[in-house]
């Protein structure tokens, strides 16, 4: 038995979510993925300004008069949710935690991927795999997913997406839509994976961050705790040159991480946890559309 405030939270999410899709990403979603190819539909007499070369020659000698073939995107896509539950999505000093946006996120995803009938999974991780759900249709099956991201109870705290891309990369045999979503904390390297993926997949990187992750202010001694090691420490934030140092490293991780992904071919989506996500999403959506239609 579910707990009722559970089900509430599942309700207001897919409420949400829902409406968002309906109103505004929709379109947006079907206009920025491609489809696994083109399939074939009906033959129809030519019209003039149709395009010669879909011609049906075998009709059009047979009827003789010109004939051409018809063609539809044959839609569907699996789309699978990668979801950083490690300890670090415990914190937001905004209006959400991380892992309440990433939650959002993920159903706003499935919902409009279930509208356009595409395949849903998920892969929740930390520093393993905590659970995977395989890709299925269906809005039962999009609440389940909505249900595993609130109440998963991870085992570990820890990130390391090595695991998570290791995973997806021998349970996915065909190519798939990843969103990997995460706040990108981790003291692993998984540059090599990430290059893999990328090349198997279509991988889109959805970095969650919190406004005070990246820079602090003037509170005199606050001791800070590890989200995921749990490891405490004291420091002065009085000290401006300790600020100062804090905030260019944040500078550097950013900039690294923003050039890795520039490197693999990886779209990256910033979404704060005080800024909101629709606009990053719908921006996404704008500009990998726009880009889909200047390669055409």
């Amino acid at each position: 038995m579910l707990p009722r405030e559970l089900i509430h939270k599942v309700r207001r999410i897919e409420i949400v979510t829902r409406s968002l899709v309906e109103s505004l990403f929709s379109g947006e979603y079907h206009s920025t993925f491609k489809g696994k190819g083109m399939e074939f539909d009906q033959v129809r007499e030519y019209q003039e300004g149709d395009d010669v070369r879909a011609i049906d020659w075998n009709v059009t000698a047979r009827m003789n008069r010109p004939f051409i073939k018809e063609f539809t995107e044959e839609r569907e896509l699996v789309v699978l949710l990668a979801v950083d539950v490690s300890g670090s999505g415990d914190f937001g000093t905004a209006q959400h935690f991380k892992a309440e946006v990433a939650a959002e996120i993920c159903s706003l995803l499935a919902f409009s991927a279930i509208r356009n009938n595409d395949k849903v999974g998920l892969l929740l991780f930390t520093d393993t795999v905590e659970k995977y759900i395989k890709p299925r249709k269906g809005k039962r099956h999009v609440l389940r997913v909505i249900r595993e991201l609130l109440y998963s109870g991870p085992k570990s705290r820890g990130t390391d997406l090595n695991a998570a891309l290791d995973h997806l990369n021998h349970v996915l045999k065909r190519r798939a839509v990843v969103f990997l979503v995460s706040d990108f904390i981790t003291p692993v390297s998984c540059d090599k994976l990430l290059r893999v993926s990328a090349r198997r997949h279509d991988l889109i990187a959805v970095r969650l961050y919190d406004p005070r992750e990246e820079s602090l202010p003037d509170v005199g001694l606050v001791e800070f705790e590890d989200a995921e090691t749990l490891e405490r420490i004291v420091v002065s934030t009085a000290d401006e040159s300790f600020r100062r140092r804090y905030e260019s490293l944040r500078r550097a991780e950013d900039e690294a991480l923003r050039s890795r992904m520039r490197r693999f071919g990886i779209d990256l989506i910033d979404v704060s946890t005080r800024g909101g996500y629709v606009d990053p999403l719908a921006r996404f959506f704008r500009e990998r559309g726009k880009r889909r239609m200047r390669a055409k």
